[in-house]
């Protein structure tokens, strides 16, 4: 069905683009150039993935009821299909329309990313029209420019069309905390409201539905694996650890802010390190932010599935759990002073974090060098050796903040391996025969 409905909208397009393809005709008389010697580099992609990490960091700008991480599978997507509308490299991720191949890919990635944001986030239009005034003004005034930006423009409002009813502004209905031993419940000191508990029923960008690669239901509460995952949380976790290093405790503030945001900063050093051309970065972003959001689509399905309590509440209420192995600390907290205001199993941290690993290390191998910084911790540098490194240290880094346990930690990798190994293996691949270019 999806397919389907991105193949009609498709058809829609082209025939809208009639103008734009008499221009594409003409272009191959002299108007535009039908072969380009100099490859376009990839900095604005870059360019507009921190901007909208900047958005997204601005309170209040992101609205409260929509993920993050599908605001830059949007961008990235538009992107990308705009830029390989003319570079026709690699398959469409939903959208082609017909451009002449000298159009510029830069001003159709400018285009493209400055139509979404704006749609996406109206109340920062005049950021997102400062950024594009800045972006477009480096594209020389030529038809090229205007051929690249009118794909640009076409590509976004037919993704933004497509997606109008994925179920992303759904509003979820009040959320009832159970009541019985390892349900889920609002979390003290602040007991916050559960959030996205419908995030898993949105239309997957990639993944054929959110429930695709559900993990396994956690072990039983009078279980020892159970009981050792609590222990462990119980002990290193706690805001008054004496077991945890100064180390761990570093790294457990450190991952504290949104997880995506880190991933994309590092796909960013990523793309620089290798000097990435356009179309190549543009096909980085999308396949790192599709299976991101589709990554958070799959553990909020699982998250809201299976309830699963978080360790502040499974250790002040570990008298109730039936398992003899573990013992109650009513006046528990952890280190990170409030929880995340969703289920424990599995964890975000870890699923996003091992998604995102495997799709940079399908396009550069695993072992890269690269250090990153956070904003919770200023003058702090993390460095690390391969991806496969940052991914273990971030999922790990939440059993040291006390927000998560080892079982969480373990299903969100598994999590987000199979939803990369998906997204990298169907999406976004080359295409068998160049000789349309």
């Amino acid at each position: 069905m999806k397919r389907l409905v991105l193949t009609t909208v498709s058809l829609m397009l082209a025939l809208a683009l009639s103008a734009t393809t008499a221009l594409g005709q003409s272009a191959r008389h002299g108007r535009l150039t039908s072969t380009r010697t100099v490859r376009e580099p990839g900095k604005p992609v870059l360019d507009w993935n921190q901007d909208l990490i900047s958005i997204v960091n601005t309170p209040g700008a992101q609205p409260a009821n929509i993920q993050p991480t599908w605001s830059f599978a949007m961008l990235h997507a538009a992107i990308y299909d705009a830029v390989n509308s003319i570079d026709r490299s690699h398959d469409p991720y939903a959208i082609s329309v017909r451009a002449p191949r000298g159009a510029s890919e830069t001003a159709a990635a400018d285009a493209a990313a400055h139509a979404v944001l704006a749609a996406l986030y109206p109340a920062q239009l005049g950021t997102v029209d400062a950024e594009y005034a800045l972006e477009l003004g480096q594209v020389p005034d030529a038809p090229a420019k205007q051929e690249g930006v009118r794909v640009g423009e076409m590509v976004a409002r037919g993704l933004l069309a497509i997606r109008a009813g994925d179920g992303s502004n759904v509003a979820p209905p009040p959320f009832v905390a159970g009541t019985n031993p390892g349900d889920y419940r609002p979390t003290p000191p602040n007991l916050p409201a559960p959030v996205f508990s419908t995030w898993g029923s949105v239309t997957p960008f990639v993944l054929e539905s959110g429930d695709q690669f559900r993990p396994a239901p956690p072990p039983a509460l009078t279980s020892p694996e159970y009981a050792s995952a609590i222990n462990e949380v119980q002990s290193l976790g706690s805001a008054t650890s004496t077991t945890r290093t100064a180390d761990q405790t570093v790294i457990g503030k450190f991952w504290a802010p949104p997880i995506q945001n880190f991933w994309n900063q590092i796909g960013q050093t990523a793309a620089s390190a290798n000097n990435a051309d356009l179309p190549t970065t543009a096909r980085l972003f999308a396949t790192l932010d599709l299976t991101i959001a589709d990554a958070t689509i799959g553990l909020y399905d699982a998250k809201y599935t299976y309830q699963r309590w978080r360790p502040v509440t499974a250790i002040r209420l570990a008298d109730t759990d039936g398992n003899p192995r573990t013992t109650a600390d009513p006046n528990w907290l952890p280190l990170a002073g409030n929880t995340p205001a969703d289920p424990s199993y599995p964890g975000a941290h870890s699923t996003i974090s091992a998604a995102a690993a495997d799709v940079l290390a399908s396009f550069y191998g695993d072992h890269q060098r690269f250090s990153i910084t956070s904003p919770a911790l200023p003058g702090v540098t993390r460095s690390f050796t391969s991806f496969g490194e940052a991914v273990r240290e971030a999922g790990l880094s939440r059993i040291y903040a006390g927000v998560h346990t080892r079982l969480d930690h373990e299903a969100g990798l598994r999590l987000g391996h199979k939803v990369a190994r998906f997204v990298v293996d169907s999406a976004l691949q080359p295409v068998r025969s160049f000789s349309a270019k």
